[in-house]
């Protein structure tokens, strides 16, 4: 560490010491505060950043401004840098999205588009030129988008207990094509036969998607909790025939999302099994069976919302992204991290990040492994309602977290505070599990306005592969298009 580093580090440190008993006060200082301190001015060793932002953006950019120059929506930390990929001309509500054909190499970005059956829903977006192809229209609210490690396109909508996903085959040979949500046919355009609706995995209100190399996946329902009922559960899809072939498929019907079985988290394992239900969120339980790949329930089109009610499942306040960890992974165990947005304006539930342990890779395929969900990050006024979540690559397990507040309802807890996204640290050595510490390092300068209330939000932020570029969408912004940007300056070590 350098000798200027050494020297701030002892200064902030400093404000640690207990002031001087008097008759009147005992001062103490914030060690909070001086945490917070110390975060910031080690950022470029902690977090690979220059400094991060000390405080979100206040300001909303005028139309005429973000269409000139869409980067100016962005307020970054020291050192970061955005490029503008495409704006003007995709669909305004662009969410989650993958790169392709790879994380390494990308050319494309494969993303869902919010919307109704009759806009877009899947759409392809070149890096190169930022051409936009709409790939699919007549899905609903499509949401969740990854790249499988067998090579294709899992993409699925946040539908409510109706929300289906599908499997795209080949999505640069693919265009124009219609979805019948009803009869889960594609028809039209150009390779409609490269894809199909995934029943196996049931229906909910799809968000992110956890996928193992073998073809084990952990999902969730964005439900929030009503007049007594739970909120969304948790669920694993394990396949019947587990992926252990060469990426790509050559057919979806290689595909190990074809069959299999489905169960739902329940925590509690006091009393045999029965200290589960409300008050029991974080800690150890169990994977019940919600349906199997032959009888007595087979998992084809299952509702799990009204499974998770049947089955006591746990609930979440509103389950959104979630994604594999890859430092876990690495050593063979399987840990899934994703975020609950809770409720800022009118509960001031901030929401957190929850991470669910389920053993090794070889005991999360045969269910020999006991799930254990604890807190990663806590929610904040500062840090509310987040929603997509991305991990860096390579062994610095940090994790990038995006908010999507209440800034543009008229009722934000912080008046003018925008959304940010934050960069944080993974658990260290210390007796908790939860991250070491979080910094600012990007917010929204668009809050909304009369005529645009909703105010932009952060969607769908990954990395590449070699962790120097960040792709992320800025939906509901202030030009009514889609905005995705290239975030680089990142270090990594």
């Amino acid at each position: 560490m350098k000798n200027r580093k050494r020297a701030g580090i002892a200064a902030a440190l400093g404000v640690l010491a207990i002031g001087a008993v008097t008759a009147s006060a005992v001062i103490i200082s914030d060690v909070g505060v001086s945490r917070d301190a110390k975060l910031a001015h080690e950022s470029e060793d902690l977090f690979g950043i220059a400094k991060p932002l000390a405080a979100s953006s206040l300001t909303s950019i005028d139309l005429a401004t973000a269409k000139a120059s869409p980067e100016k929506l962005v307020t970054l930390a020291k050192g970061l840098k955005a490029r503008v990929i495409t704006s003007g001309i995709a669909p305004p509500n662009l969410d989650q999205l993958a790169l392709w054909p790879n994380g390494s190499k990308p050319t494309h970005i494969i993303e869902c588009n919010e919307q109704g059956t009759s806009d877009p829903g899947l759409v392809r977006v070149s890096i190169a030129t930022g051409a936009v192809d709409t790939i699919v229209t007549g899905t609903t609210a499509c949401d969740g988008v990854r790249r499988t490690p067998w090579g294709t396109i899992l993409f699925s909508e946040e539908a409510g207990s109706g929300g289906q996903a599908y499997e795209l085959l080949d999505p640069i040979a693919t265009t124009g094509v219609s979805l019948d949500r009803t009869t889960g046919a594609f028809t039209g355009g150009i390779g409609a036969t490269n894809l199909v609706r995934r029943t196996a995995l049931g229906k909910l209100s799809f968000e992110g998607h956890g996928i193992l190399p073998n073809g084990v996946m952990y999902y969730g329902d964005e439900l929030r909790p009503g007049t007594g009922a739970a909120g969304g559960a948790y669920f694993k899809f394990v396949p019947t025939t587990p992926f252990t072939g060469n990426s790509p498929i050559a057919s979806l019907a290689a595909s190990p999302l074809s069959s299999g079985k489905i169960f739902g988290l329940r925590l509690g394992l006091n009393n045999g099994a029965t200290d589960y239900g409300q008050g029991t969120q974080s800690g150890r339980g169990v994977w019940v069976s919600i349906c199997a790949d032959g009888s007595p329930i087979p998992c084809n089109n299952v509702g799990l919302r009204a499974a998770g009610v049947a089955n006591k499942l746990t609930g979440y306040y509103r389950p959104e992204d979630l994604e594999i960890a890859p430092v876990d992974l690495a050593a063979g165990n399987v840990k899934v991290c994703g975020n609950n947005t809770g409720n800022e304006f009118a509960d001031r539930y901030w929401g957190e990040t929850v991470c669910i342990a389920d053993g090794t890779v070889a005991e999360s395929l045969a269910g020999t492994g006991i799930p254990e969900v604890q807190n990663l990050v806590n929610g904040s006024i500062d840090m509310a309602m987040t929603d997509n979540i991305a991990s860096q690559p390579g062994s610095t397990g940090r994790w990038l977290i995006a908010e999507d507040g209440d800034v543009g309802l008229g009722g934000s807890i912080t008046p003018g505070k925008n959304n940010d996204m934050f960069l944080c640290l993974p658990d260290g050595a210390d007796v908790d599990s939860q991250s070491d510490g979080c910094v600012k390092i990007a917010s929204l300068n668009d809050a909304g306005t009369a005529a645009h209330p909703e105010g932009a939000e952060w969607t769908g932020p990954i990395f590449s592969d070699d962790g120097k570029h960040l792709y992320v969408s800025i939906q509901h912004n202030i030009t009514e298009k889609g905005v995705v940007l290239d975030i680089t300056g990142w270090n990594r070590t």
